[in-house]
């Protein structure tokens, strides 16, 4: 039987594993019980010579709700009184799907009333060149 490479998996910088293995492996990592935020995989390889391998993973973890701005984006420019909306919304327990306050409202774009303007003008333009035609 040949020898297997033993791994190791940290989170950050914490000096206890998250767990220890034989290769290859499968596992789940439980990012509930890990604060929101940017985090650090750390998997450390040993072959069965002594070789060590070390491979660094970053990742974000949003458990918590999620949080929705409308009026202001990151590191904007602004001046005088903003009308800001915030929303936030729990994702449930993956079993069941909250509908109510999953979504965020939103304004209606500005493109979305130029195209509505511009329908309304091309309509009367065309209902008042029909009537016109008529005796």
């Amino acid at each position: 039987m040949e020898d297997k490479s033993k791994i190791v998996v940290f989170i950050d910088d914490e000096e206890q594993p998250v767990a220890a293995f034989t290769s290859p492996v499968n596992f789940e990592l439980d990012t509930r019980k890990l604060v929101d935020g940017k985090h650090t995989l750390k998997i450390v390889s040993k072959d069965p010579s002594g070789k060590e391998g070390i491979r660094l993973i970053p990742f974000e973890v949003r458990n918590g709700p999620a949080i929705e701005v409308e009026g202001i984006r990151e590191n904007a420019v602004v001046d005088g009184v903003l009308p800001i909306m915030i929303n936030a919304y729990g994702k449930g327990d993956q079993k069941i799907f909250l509908i109510e306050g999953s979504e965020t409202p939103k304004s209606i774009p500005s493109w979305v009333w130029i195209l509505i303007i511009g329908f309304a003008g091309w309509a009367l333009y065309y209902l008042f060149t029909y009537l016109s035609l008529k005796p």
